[in-house]
């Protein structure tokens, strides 16, 4: 599953490189276009986790093994999901950014439907609940690493969000009156 996420989304960067620029905040400018940067963050990414496939020392009762396994697959599989369902909802509007800067397309759509009704930040709420639960299926450095980095897409959440409110205003910030950045609102229904 998460080489067919890896996939989906580089196929998304790979199409997004050939869409005419639009607004463009922070730092991302030409580098986010230029093959050499996601040469360089894959031999990152791949070597950290190949690095790091090393298991942690810890070690639990089979029956508390079970419980993490059970536990990490309800927070991987569906974290997973999620992310893949908001990449492929964005579907021609989805690019990389990053904590320096985020870059919108000319012709840019704001998304608010399928999981951006649920959240603002779907395919980021996705990876942290994924992440959370690869820790508790493998128990190696690796997913500790995952785990530790993605509370920094809120960093990139932040940037997109200034790119977003740049283009689209108030209807940016009548979205965000409804939609939660990360962290769903439950909703309780009213009693007849």
């Amino acid at each position: 599953m998460a080489y067919a996420a890896l996939g989906i989304v580089l196929y998304g960067v790979w199409r997004g490189t050939r869409q005419q620029s639009g607004r463009t905040v922070g730092l991302s400018g030409g580098w986010l276009r230029s093959w050499w940067f996601y040469l360089a963050s894959s031999v990152f990414f791949f070597g950290i986790a190949y690095w790091g496939w090393k298991p942690l020392p810890l070690t639990f009762s089979p029956s508390m093994q079970i419980a993490l396994l059970i536990v990490g697959m309800l927070l991987y599989f569906p974290g997973m999901l999620f992310l893949l369902w908001a990449r492929m909802t964005l579907g021609k509007n989805y690019f990389v950014s990053t904590g320096f800067g985020a870059q919108l397309f000319k012709g840019h759509q704001l998304v608010t439907s399928g999981p951006f009704a649920i959240v603002r930040h779907p395919m980021y709420a996705g990876l942290i609940l994924a992440s959370l639960g690869a820790l508790l299926i493998y128990f190696t450095w690796t997913t500790v690493y995952f785990v530790l980095f993605a509370p920094l897409t809120m960093f990139r959440a932040r940037r997109e969000e200034q790119a977003l409110s740049a283009e689209f205003g108030e209807q940016w910030r009548d979205y965000c009156k409804r939609v939660p950045a990360f962290i769903p609102h439950i909703r309780r229904e009213p009693h007849a």
